[in-house]
């Protein structure tokens, strides 16, 4: 779909993310016909499908509650060329100025710079379980655990978004400031209290799906961060009782809250476009 004589833009790993809220502009939209907006709706889920039929890419898109916005749409994909066509299309999908961006951001799928390595978890083997190396036991269990963080790794390069019914979304960023600097604390101080944070997220197991997205370089914050979830209750419990972490209530510095609906194409037409 794009110009064969584009060289792509494909990161080593992980895909390019693209977080875009949009507003309807109802008095444009009221100028078009019946029949035009009907050929409007049609093109625009043409080209939904299109995007979702697209090689390694996903697309959701949300009803978003309060006036911040009308539609939100999530896309995942790995050559930035591909995400910047579909951002344009999509922005002019149900026709010139119908749809004027309130609010978008780009990151990067990542993993984590504080993972347990290979290394660190068999000194756990060895002190905290009493295992030794090379034995059977020892060997079982370092593989078992090397299954998982392979598992955990794809989950956050490569993830399967899920089709839960609420969405939320908020920038996020580390302070700087003198007394309170998190890049100025040495690494093993910031992995034990992004472990202490880990666990809390951890305990969300179910109710909870998030991913977090690098956007150092590429937009104001540093990360983005996605909540998935089946109640809006969770959303609130998570992120209230993740203030109160070290990590968040010494450091965390966040921007902008939006929560979308994930709904049919259908149903977001009756409601963003009576």
């Amino acid at each position: 779909m794009t110009d064969k004589n584009l060289v792509p833009v494909v990161p080593r790993e992980g895909w390019h993310v693209l977080h875009l809220f949009y507003k309807v502009e109802h008095g444009q939209w009221s100028v078009l016909n019946p029949d035009e907006q009907r050929e409007a709706m049609t093109g625009f889920t043409e080209l939904v499908a299109e995007i979702r039929e697209t090689e390694s890419t996903q697309l959701l898109i949300f009803s978003v509650v309060t006036p911040k916005a009308d539609i939100a749409f999530m896309l995942l994909t790995p050559d930035l060329h591909t995400a910047n066509i579909f951002e344009k299309r999509l922005t002019l999908a149900l026709g010139p100025d119908v749809l004027t961006p309130v609010y978008t951001y780009l990151s990067m799928t990542e993993e984590s710079e504080y993972t347990t390595s290979d290394a660190e978890y068999t000194l756990t083997l060895e002190r905290e379980q009493g295992l030794v190396a090379g034995t059977p036991e020892f060997e079982k269990a370092l593989g078992e655990f090397s299954t998982r963080m392979a598992k955990y790794r794809k989950d956050k390069l490569y993830p399967l978004l899920p089709l839960w019914e609420v969405f939320c979304f908020y920038p996020m960023a580390k302070r700087r400031i003198v007394g309170q600097n998190w890049y100025a604390l040495p690494f093993e101080e910031r992995k034990k209290l992004m472990s202490g944070h880990a666990r809390v997220g951890r305990t969300y197991h179910g109710k909870i799906l998030q991913l977090i997205t690098g956007s150092t370089g590429l937009d104001d914050a540093e990360w983005g961060v996605t909540l998935f979830a089946h109640d809006t209750f969770d959303i609130k419990a998570i992120v209230y009782e993740m203030r109160f972490d070290a990590v968040t209530a010494e450091y965390g510095e966040f921007g902008e809250f939006f929560i979308g609906l994930s709904v049919p194409l259908d149903e977001l037409f009756r409601r963003v476009l009576p």
